[in-house]
Protein backbone atom coordinates (compact mmCIF):
# COMPACT_ATOMS: atom_id res chain seq x y z
CA UNK A 1 0.00 0.00 0.00
CA UNK A 2 1.46 3.34 -1.10
CA UNK A 3 0.24 6.77 -1.23
CA UNK A 4 -0.71 8.27 -4.58
CA UNK A 5 -0.86 11.80 -6.53
CA UNK A 6 -2.56 12.06 -9.36
CA UNK A 7 0.05 13.46 -12.02
CA UNK A 8 -0.91 13.27 -15.58
CA UNK A 9 2.40 14.92 -17.81
CA UNK A 10 1.74 18.03 -19.35
CA UNK A 11 2.30 16.29 -22.70
CA UNK A 12 -0.27 13.50 -22.62
CA UNK A 13 -2.62 16.64 -22.66
CA UNK A 14 -0.96 18.21 -25.28
CA UNK A 15 -1.35 15.12 -27.44
CA UNK A 16 -4.91 14.98 -25.87
CA UNK A 17 -5.57 18.49 -28.04
CA UNK A 18 -3.58 17.50 -30.72
CA UNK A 19 -5.49 14.69 -31.52
CA UNK A 20 -8.85 16.47 -31.00
CA UNK A 21 -7.62 19.35 -33.28
CA UNK A 22 -6.80 16.64 -36.32
CA UNK A 23 -10.44 14.62 -35.84
CA UNK A 24 -11.45 13.63 -39.25
CA UNK A 25 -15.56 14.10 -38.70
CA UNK A 26 -17.81 11.99 -39.54
CA UNK A 27 -21.05 12.88 -42.13
CA UNK A 28 -25.00 12.85 -40.67
CA UNK A 29 -28.00 12.96 -41.32
CA UNK A 30 -29.97 14.60 -38.63
CA UNK A 31 -28.86 17.04 -36.07
CA UNK A 32 -30.18 15.59 -32.81
CA UNK A 33 -29.80 12.73 -30.53
CA UNK A 34 -32.10 10.00 -32.04
CA UNK A 35 -29.54 8.18 -34.34
CA UNK A 36 -26.69 8.83 -31.50
CA UNK A 37 -24.12 11.80 -30.64
CA UNK A 38 -24.75 14.19 -33.13
CA UNK A 39 -21.52 15.82 -34.24
CA UNK A 40 -22.63 19.71 -33.52
CA UNK A 41 -22.64 18.82 -29.47
CA UNK A 42 -19.75 16.86 -30.01
CA UNK A 43 -17.58 19.51 -31.85
CA UNK A 44 -18.68 22.10 -29.18
CA UNK A 45 -17.40 19.65 -26.45
CA UNK A 46 -14.28 19.17 -28.32
CA UNK A 47 -13.46 22.71 -28.71
CA UNK A 48 -13.82 22.90 -25.27
CA UNK A 49 -11.93 20.35 -24.32
CA UNK A 50 -8.79 21.79 -26.15
CA UNK A 51 -9.21 25.54 -25.72
CA UNK A 52 -11.12 25.88 -22.56
CA UNK A 53 -10.95 22.84 -20.28
CA UNK A 54 -8.40 23.09 -17.06
CA UNK A 55 -7.80 19.93 -16.64
CA UNK A 56 -4.88 21.17 -13.94
CA UNK A 57 -7.68 22.82 -11.89
CA UNK A 58 -9.30 19.23 -11.91
CA UNK A 59 -6.26 17.73 -10.81
CA UNK A 60 -5.79 19.83 -7.74
CA UNK A 61 -9.10 19.46 -6.57
CA UNK A 62 -8.86 15.77 -6.57
CA UNK A 63 -5.45 15.49 -5.03
CA UNK A 64 -6.87 17.40 -2.09
CA UNK A 65 -8.31 13.85 -0.84
CA UNK A 66 -5.65 11.66 0.34
CA UNK A 67 -5.51 8.75 -1.96
CA UNK A 68 -3.65 5.49 -2.13
CA UNK A 69 -2.75 2.34 -4.14
CA UNK A 70 -3.53 -1.48 -2.86
CA UNK A 71 -1.95 -4.58 -4.35
CA UNK A 72 -4.25 -7.34 -3.45
CA UNK A 73 -4.80 -10.70 -5.74
CA UNK A 74 -1.95 -9.86 -8.09
CA UNK A 75 -3.67 -6.43 -9.34
CA UNK A 76 -3.06 -2.80 -8.31
CA UNK A 77 -6.72 -0.77 -7.18
CA UNK A 78 -6.71 3.16 -6.52
CA UNK A 79 -8.43 4.02 -4.09
CA UNK A 80 -9.60 7.76 -2.69
CA UNK A 81 -10.08 7.92 1.16
CA UNK A 82 -12.20 10.20 3.34
CA UNK A 83 -14.73 10.85 6.04
CA UNK A 84 -13.97 10.07 9.96
CA UNK A 85 -11.32 7.59 10.62
CA UNK A 86 -12.71 5.11 13.89
CA UNK A 87 -16.69 5.68 12.11
CA UNK A 88 -18.73 3.09 10.27
CA UNK A 89 -16.77 1.94 6.82
CA UNK A 90 -18.55 2.66 4.07
CA UNK A 91 -17.47 1.51 0.39
CA UNK A 92 -18.88 3.15 -2.48
CA UNK A 93 -18.46 1.59 -5.90
CA UNK A 94 -18.98 3.23 -9.29
CA UNK A 95 -20.59 2.06 -12.62
CA UNK A 96 -20.03 2.75 -16.50
CA UNK A 97 -19.47 4.96 -17.83
CA UNK A 98 -18.14 7.07 -14.72
CA UNK A 99 -15.62 6.12 -12.16
CA UNK A 100 -15.01 7.19 -9.07
CA UNK A 101 -15.51 10.85 -9.30
CA UNK A 102 -19.32 9.44 -9.06
CA UNK A 103 -19.10 10.35 -5.19
CA UNK A 104 -16.91 13.39 -5.17
CA UNK A 105 -20.20 15.23 -4.22
CA UNK A 106 -20.85 13.24 -1.60
CA UNK A 107 -18.09 12.83 0.41
CA UNK A 108 -18.36 16.00 2.29
CA UNK A 109 -21.91 15.10 2.71
CA UNK A 110 -21.55 11.59 4.41
CA UNK A 111 -17.89 12.09 6.10
CA UNK A 112 -18.88 12.79 9.44
CA UNK A 113 -20.53 9.48 9.80
CA UNK A 114 -18.36 7.31 7.75
CA UNK A 115 -14.80 6.37 6.86
CA UNK A 116 -15.31 6.69 3.22
CA UNK A 117 -12.97 4.06 0.76
CA UNK A 118 -14.01 4.75 -3.06
CA UNK A 119 -12.16 2.40 -5.00
CA UNK A 120 -11.52 2.66 -8.28
CA UNK A 121 -12.48 -0.71 -9.99
CA UNK A 122 -10.26 -2.67 -11.73
CA UNK A 123 -9.49 -1.14 -15.68
CA UNK A 124 -11.52 2.04 -14.49
CA UNK A 125 -9.41 5.34 -13.84
CA UNK A 126 -6.46 5.06 -11.70
CA UNK A 127 -7.08 1.21 -11.49
CA UNK A 128 -5.33 -0.48 -14.50
CA UNK A 129 -7.03 -3.01 -16.26
CA UNK A 130 -6.45 -6.82 -15.79
CA UNK A 131 -3.88 -8.15 -17.35
CA UNK A 132 -5.84 -11.12 -18.61
CA UNK A 133 -9.46 -12.49 -18.17
CA UNK A 134 -11.07 -14.01 -15.07
CA UNK A 135 -12.17 -10.71 -13.42
CA UNK A 136 -15.28 -11.31 -12.98
CA UNK A 137 -17.62 -9.66 -10.20
CA UNK A 138 -16.58 -12.50 -7.56
CA UNK A 139 -13.17 -11.99 -8.20
CA UNK A 140 -13.25 -8.30 -7.32
CA UNK A 141 -15.87 -8.52 -4.72
CA UNK A 142 -12.66 -10.69 -3.08
CA UNK A 143 -10.48 -7.92 -4.45
CA UNK A 144 -12.32 -5.34 -2.00
CA UNK A 145 -12.72 -7.64 0.79
CA UNK A 146 -8.64 -7.79 0.47
CA UNK A 147 -8.33 -3.69 0.42
CA UNK A 148 -10.61 -3.69 3.54
CA UNK A 149 -8.21 -6.19 5.31
CA UNK A 150 -5.44 -4.04 4.11
CA UNK A 151 -7.23 -0.77 5.98
CA UNK A 152 -7.55 -2.63 8.80
CA UNK A 153 -11.42 -2.71 8.50
CA UNK A 154 -12.84 -6.41 10.04
CA UNK A 155 -16.83 -4.64 8.57
CA UNK A 156 -17.95 -2.01 6.34
CA UNK A 157 -21.09 -1.06 4.79
CA UNK A 158 -20.71 -1.33 0.59
CA UNK A 159 -23.25 0.63 -2.05
CA UNK A 160 -22.84 0.27 -5.60
CA UNK A 161 -24.88 1.21 -8.81
CA UNK A 162 -24.77 0.18 -12.13
CA UNK A 163 -22.05 -2.70 -12.46
CA UNK A 164 -20.73 -1.79 -8.95
CA UNK A 165 -24.53 -3.14 -7.95
CA UNK A 166 -23.16 -6.44 -8.60
CA UNK A 167 -20.04 -6.28 -6.98
CA UNK A 168 -21.71 -4.73 -4.11
CA UNK A 169 -23.79 -7.61 -4.17
CA UNK A 170 -21.15 -10.21 -4.77
CA UNK A 171 -19.49 -9.05 -1.82
CA UNK A 172 -22.15 -9.03 0.61
CA UNK A 173 -23.23 -12.42 -0.70
CA UNK A 174 -19.74 -14.07 -0.64
CA UNK A 175 -18.51 -12.15 3.04
CA UNK A 176 -22.06 -11.97 4.82
CA UNK A 177 -19.86 -12.13 8.02
CA UNK A 178 -17.94 -8.83 7.02
CA UNK A 179 -20.77 -6.50 5.22
CA UNK A 180 -22.75 -4.32 7.92
CA UNK A 181 -25.46 -3.63 5.18
CA UNK A 182 -25.89 -3.46 1.84
CA UNK A 183 -26.74 -0.53 -0.05
CA UNK A 184 -28.52 -0.27 -3.73
CA UNK A 185 -28.89 2.13 -6.65
CA UNK A 186 -30.80 -0.45 -8.57
CA UNK A 187 -31.21 -4.17 -8.50
CA UNK A 188 -27.99 -6.58 -10.61
CA UNK A 189 -29.66 -6.97 -14.36
CA UNK A 190 -28.14 -10.06 -13.87
CA UNK A 191 -30.96 -11.12 -11.91
CA UNK A 192 -33.48 -10.45 -15.31
CA UNK A 193 -32.27 -13.77 -16.55
CA UNK A 194 -34.02 -15.75 -13.13
CA UNK A 195 -36.99 -14.97 -14.06
CA UNK A 196 -37.53 -17.02 -17.29
CA UNK A 197 -40.41 -19.21 -16.31
CA UNK A 198 -41.27 -17.38 -12.95
CA UNK A 199 -45.00 -16.32 -11.83
CA UNK A 200 -44.65 -12.17 -11.73
CA UNK A 201 -46.48 -10.36 -10.09
CA UNK A 202 -47.82 -7.13 -12.26
CA UNK A 203 -45.25 -4.77 -11.13
CA UNK A 204 -42.88 -7.19 -12.02
CA UNK A 205 -44.24 -7.97 -15.56
CA UNK A 206 -44.59 -4.59 -16.46
CA UNK A 207 -40.84 -3.78 -15.20
CA UNK A 208 -39.85 -6.98 -16.77
CA UNK A 209 -41.75 -5.56 -20.60
CA UNK A 210 -39.93 -2.42 -19.41
CA UNK A 211 -36.63 -3.66 -19.51
CA UNK A 212 -36.74 -5.50 -22.39
CA UNK A 213 -38.37 -2.73 -24.67
CA UNK A 214 -35.23 -0.60 -23.15
CA UNK A 215 -32.50 -2.85 -23.93
CA UNK A 216 -34.38 -3.70 -27.72
CA UNK A 217 -34.10 0.39 -28.64
CA UNK A 218 -30.65 1.06 -26.62
CA UNK A 219 -28.73 -1.83 -25.04
CA UNK A 220 -26.66 -2.35 -28.33
CA UNK A 221 -23.73 -1.11 -26.72
CA UNK A 222 -23.97 -3.87 -23.62
CA UNK A 223 -23.99 -6.58 -26.27
CA UNK A 224 -20.79 -4.79 -28.08
CA UNK A 225 -19.21 -4.97 -24.78
CA UNK A 226 -20.23 -8.35 -23.81
CA UNK A 227 -19.11 -9.53 -27.25
CA UNK A 228 -16.16 -7.72 -28.85
CA UNK A 229 -15.05 -4.98 -26.97
CA UNK A 230 -11.73 -5.60 -28.23
CA UNK A 231 -12.52 -4.28 -31.53
CA UNK A 232 -14.05 -1.32 -29.74
CA UNK A 233 -10.78 -0.70 -28.09
CA UNK A 234 -8.55 0.69 -30.61
CA UNK A 235 -11.23 4.04 -31.14
CA UNK A 236 -11.46 4.32 -27.62
CA UNK A 237 -7.73 4.26 -27.11
CA UNK A 238 -6.67 6.18 -30.56
CA UNK A 239 -9.21 8.85 -30.49
CA UNK A 240 -10.54 11.26 -27.97
CA UNK A 241 -13.73 12.26 -29.88
CA UNK A 242 -14.62 8.39 -30.31
CA UNK A 243 -14.22 8.00 -26.27
CA UNK A 244 -16.40 11.31 -25.79
CA UNK A 245 -18.75 9.98 -28.70
CA UNK A 246 -19.13 6.79 -26.68
CA UNK A 247 -19.27 8.01 -23.03
CA UNK A 248 -21.30 11.01 -23.26
CA UNK A 249 -24.35 9.63 -25.45
CA UNK A 250 -24.95 7.76 -21.60
CA UNK A 251 -24.23 10.54 -19.47
CA UNK A 252 -26.61 12.33 -21.21
CA UNK A 253 -29.75 9.89 -22.15
CA UNK A 254 -29.55 8.22 -18.35
CA UNK A 255 -28.60 11.52 -16.47
CA UNK A 256 -31.99 13.86 -15.05
CA UNK A 257 -31.45 17.20 -16.89
CA UNK A 258 -32.15 19.46 -19.65
CA UNK A 259 -29.31 20.83 -20.30
CA UNK A 260 -26.97 19.85 -23.26
CA UNK A 261 -25.29 17.10 -21.39
CA UNK A 262 -28.24 16.25 -19.43
CA UNK A 263 -27.40 16.22 -15.45
CA UNK A 264 -24.33 17.37 -15.58
CA UNK A 265 -22.16 20.24 -16.81
CA UNK A 266 -19.34 20.48 -19.33
CA UNK A 267 -16.79 20.71 -17.54
CA UNK A 268 -18.37 17.50 -15.45
CA UNK A 269 -18.24 15.35 -18.34
CA UNK A 270 -14.35 16.36 -18.96
CA UNK A 271 -13.41 15.83 -15.74
CA UNK A 272 -14.16 12.02 -16.73
CA UNK A 273 -13.45 12.10 -19.71
CA UNK A 274 -9.83 12.82 -18.98
CA UNK A 275 -9.36 10.62 -16.51
CA UNK A 276 -10.79 8.00 -19.10
CA UNK A 277 -8.15 8.80 -21.58
CA UNK A 278 -4.98 10.25 -19.39
CA UNK A 279 -5.13 6.66 -18.16
CA UNK A 280 -6.32 4.52 -21.25
CA UNK A 281 -9.13 2.55 -19.27
CA UNK A 282 -11.34 3.15 -21.91
CA UNK A 283 -10.95 0.07 -23.18
CA UNK A 284 -10.64 -1.77 -20.07
CA UNK A 285 -13.98 -0.53 -18.70
CA UNK A 286 -15.79 -1.45 -21.31
CA UNK A 287 -13.79 -5.07 -21.37
CA UNK A 288 -15.74 -5.58 -17.90
CA UNK A 289 -18.40 -6.20 -19.51
CA UNK A 290 -17.21 -9.35 -21.39
CA UNK A 291 -15.07 -10.51 -18.41
CA UNK A 292 -18.64 -10.67 -16.15
CA UNK A 293 -20.53 -12.36 -18.60
CA UNK A 294 -17.79 -15.27 -19.11
CA UNK A 295 -17.31 -15.44 -15.34
CA UNK A 296 -20.43 -14.15 -14.01
CA UNK A 297 -21.52 -14.19 -10.31
CA UNK A 298 -21.91 -17.77 -8.74
CA UNK A 299 -24.26 -17.51 -5.74
CA UNK A 300 -27.90 -18.85 -5.89
CA UNK A 301 -29.08 -17.69 -2.94
CA UNK A 302 -30.92 -15.00 -1.89
CA UNK A 303 -28.86 -12.36 -0.15
CA UNK A 304 -29.09 -12.19 3.57
CA UNK A 305 -28.20 -9.17 4.15
CA UNK A 306 -29.81 -6.04 5.00
CA UNK A 307 -30.17 -4.71 2.25
CA UNK A 308 -31.74 -0.35 1.30
CA UNK A 309 -31.97 0.59 -2.17
CA UNK A 310 -32.21 4.32 -3.10
CA UNK A 311 -33.66 5.04 -6.85
CA UNK A 312 -33.71 7.49 -9.06
CA UNK A 313 -36.53 8.39 -11.33
CA UNK A 314 -35.21 9.23 -14.50
CA UNK A 315 -32.45 5.66 -14.65
CA UNK A 316 -33.35 3.13 -16.82
CA UNK A 317 -36.08 1.09 -15.36
CA UNK A 318 -37.18 1.15 -12.02
CA UNK A 319 -37.51 -2.41 -10.39
CA UNK A 320 -40.47 -2.88 -7.84
CA UNK A 321 -39.92 -3.52 -4.36
CA UNK A 322 -41.77 -7.20 -4.60
CA UNK A 323 -39.07 -7.76 -7.86
CA UNK A 324 -35.84 -6.83 -5.19
CA UNK A 325 -37.72 -8.82 -2.20
CA UNK A 326 -36.81 -12.26 -4.40
CA UNK A 327 -32.87 -11.65 -3.99
CA UNK A 328 -32.63 -9.02 -1.40
CA UNK A 329 -34.05 -8.73 2.89
CA UNK A 330 -34.87 -5.32 1.94
CA UNK A 331 -35.42 -2.80 4.91
CA UNK A 332 -35.55 0.20 2.91
CA UNK A 333 -36.92 1.05 -0.23
CA UNK A 334 -37.13 5.25 -1.90
CA UNK A 335 -37.37 6.55 -4.81
CA UNK A 336 -36.66 10.27 -4.86
CA UNK A 337 -37.94 12.87 -6.85
CA UNK A 338 -35.31 13.39 -9.19
CA UNK A 339 -32.32 12.67 -10.44
CA UNK A 340 -30.92 9.66 -13.10
CA UNK A 341 -28.73 6.46 -13.50
CA UNK A 342 -25.72 8.25 -12.01
CA UNK A 343 -27.17 9.80 -8.62
CA UNK A 344 -24.79 10.47 -6.20
CA UNK A 345 -22.90 12.53 -8.76
CA UNK A 346 -26.46 14.66 -9.80
CA UNK A 347 -28.41 14.24 -6.53
CA UNK A 348 -25.73 14.23 -3.87
CA UNK A 349 -27.82 15.68 -1.16
CA UNK A 350 -30.41 12.98 -1.51
CA UNK A 351 -28.11 10.44 -2.05
CA UNK A 352 -26.47 10.90 0.98
CA UNK A 353 -29.38 11.74 3.01
CA UNK A 354 -31.34 8.50 2.08
CA UNK A 355 -28.75 6.33 2.58
CA UNK A 356 -27.78 7.36 6.16
CA UNK A 357 -31.20 7.29 6.64
CA UNK A 358 -31.13 3.53 6.02
CA UNK A 359 -27.66 2.76 7.38
CA UNK A 360 -28.78 4.57 10.47
CA UNK A 361 -32.25 2.62 11.11
CA UNK A 362 -30.10 -0.75 10.68
CA UNK A 363 -27.09 0.14 12.70
CA UNK A 364 -27.71 2.71 14.69
CA UNK A 365 -26.89 6.11 14.55
CA UNK A 366 -23.65 5.93 16.46
CA UNK A 367 -20.57 7.21 14.46
CA UNK A 368 -18.60 4.57 15.82
CA UNK A 369 -17.76 1.54 13.62
CA UNK A 370 -19.20 -1.77 15.23
CA UNK A 371 -15.56 -3.32 15.11
CA UNK A 372 -13.58 -0.83 14.79
CA UNK A 373 -11.58 0.42 11.68
CA UNK A 374 -7.88 1.59 11.15
CA UNK A 375 -7.00 4.80 9.81
CA UNK A 376 -4.42 4.40 6.53
CA UNK A 377 -4.38 7.57 4.81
Amino acid sequence: MERFFIDVDDALIADLHDRVARTRWPDAVTTDWSWGTPPGALRELADHWRTGYDWSATQRRLNAHPQILVDVDGERLHVLRAGTPGTTPLFLLHGWPDAFIRFEKVLPLLGDRFDLVVPSLPGFGFSPGPANPGWGPDRIADALAGVADELGMASFVVHGADVGSTIAESLAARHPDRVLALHLGDVPAWHRYQLAGAELAPDEKAYADQMATWFAAEGAYAMLHRTKPQTLAYALADSPVALAAWFVEKLRSWSDGDGPWGGFTRDEVLDLLTIAWATGTGPSSVRHYRDAALHPSTHTDRVTVPTGFTLFPRDIALAPRVYAERFFDVRHYAVMPRGGHFGPWEEPRLFADDLRAFVDAVLGSDTDAPTGSASAR
